[in-house]
């Protein structure tokens, strides 16, 4: 391929790249997924304790982990996560949400579920929803299904058109539901949450279908909250918050506006200094900035839509950094062409030779610079690795625009225009000649 056609092949594939990049991030706000610090939402750090006298294992841990984040899910929460952190701590991020505290007691909830007949339990508390029980008011041999018999539960609506909590047992659960509501009709059950009651509910028939429904005066946010916990099942370990932030939508949305603020001044006086000191060519650095700022939106955005990306505050700052980096390859660039050109060589020749040092010593610094941001965010946890996986993308997107647009387009302007009008590109001499 001559390289006239290179050339061309070269703009016609960043301009397409920057199209579609455009399909895929506008609109920004609605494309591009945002994290806590910005939407608003909970994080909780869990520290995890053994139950009873026995070691916390990573087998536990494990298991916790999975638990988690099928609570999670079940709370419809999207762009949540739930990530370990050393030993023994779980990091939760809630973005979003709107009631923290019922998803603390979701989160939170060792999850055991006991069905116990009202006469088995000894208290003189008067057993209504919220009312919690005393462990050792009921031996566990009073409990007619546990929690572990729960195949699935989902929040529904009652024949009084209340939040309630349908559940489904396996088929030992079952089986042994049945049989108790087979030879107890008339009699009362308490279904019991980590020892606090949710439901008193009288056996008006037998129950054989190995389904039940639990009512209460709970809302439709607290009949969610229940389901997701019987959904996961019971926690293998207790849990502790240890930290807890909140972030309101007010404080995430003026955070978001600082941060934007900071990035187009950034990249305001980037662009003025550019076209100040370096003329025709800082002309020629906004396109470049431009169309680098088009491309890592359009990855962000396609992240975003499979899932694995949030913009956060901390990403933001490695975006206006990357702004940086991405004008420093244009000054690469520039720099090394009007060196070339100060030796004596062509415009053409000076162009072609002084470009692609120029992108050599560009791919030598950002790599080490991707290689300090891939362990950051091999070893981080929480938003650090959004500041790590920005930089990354930022770094490979100003590279591509450095290859494909800048490179290419000091060469074809070396060709015809800088020679008629050097003093426009910051130039006093070089030969015309090829």
């Amino acid at each position: 391929m001559d390289p006239k056609t290179r050339n061309v092949v070269a703009l016609v594939t960043i301009i397409a790249l920057v199209a579609v990049s455009w399909w895929l991030f506008w609109p920004l706000n609605t494309k591009v997924t945002q994290g806590l610090d910005i939407k608003g939402g909970v994080q909780v750090i869990l520290t995890a304790k053994a139950i009873g006298n026995t070691a916390l294992t990573e087998d536990a841990m494990s298991r916790t982990e999975a638990i988690l984040t099928e609570r999670v899910n079940g709370l419809g929460v999207s762009e949540a996560s739930v990530q370990r952190q050393g030993n023994d701590s779980l990091i939760v991020q809630l973005p979003g949400i709107k009631n923290s505290e019922e998803a603390l007691k979701a989160l939170g909830s060792t999850g055991r579920l006991d069905f116990v007949d009202l006469r088995s339990i000894a208290t003189s508390e008067n057993l209504v929803y919220g009312v919690k029980v005393p462990a050792e008011s009921y031996d566990t041999s009073a409990v007619v299904v546990a929690g572990s018999s729960v195949k699935s539960a989902g929040a529904t609506i009652d024949a009084q058109n209340q939040p309630a909590v349908s559940v489904d047992f396996d088929k030992e659960g079952a089986d042994k539901w049945g049989t108790y509501t087979t030879q107890n009709v008339g009699q009362y059950i308490v279904i019991l949450l980590d020892n606090v009651v949710q439901s008193v509910a009288q056996i008006r028939e037998p129950i054989t279908d190995g389904s039940t429904q639990i009512s209460g005066s709970f809302t439709a946010e607290e009949a969610k909250r229940l389901s997701a916990v019987l959904q996961a099942g019971a926690l293998p370990v207790e849990l502790t918050p240890s930290s807890t932030l909140i972030v309101g939508p007010t404080l995430g949305g003026e955070s978001l506006k600082q941060g934007l603020l900071a990035g187009l001044l950034g990249l305001g006086l980037v662009a003025l200094f550019m076209l100040v000191y370096y003329r025709g060519f800082g002309v020629l650095s906004w396109l470049s900035l431009s169309m680098y700022l088009s491309l890592l939106f359009g990855v962000v955005a396609l992240l975003s839509r499979l899932g694995m990306y949030a913009l956060t505050l901390p990403g933001i700052a490695g975006l206006v950094l990357t702004v940086g980096l991405a004008a420093d390859s244009s000054i690469l660039i520039f720099e090394r062409f009007k060196e070339e050109v100060r030796m004596g060589k062509t415009y053409r020749t000076a162009a072609k030779s002084g470009t692609r040092h120029a992108i050599g010593t560009s791919v030598d610094a950002d790599l080490v610079t991707f290689v300090s941001a891939l362990v950051l965010f091999l070893v981080a946890i929480g938003p650090v690795k959004g500041f790590a996986l920005t930089l990354m993308l930022g770094i490979m997107c100003d590279l591509t625009v450095a290859i494909l647009f800048t490179r290419t387009l000091v060469v074809l302007l070396a060709e015809n225009v800088i020679p008629k009008a050097p003093w426009l590109f910051g130039l006093k001499g070089g030969d015309t000649n090829a």
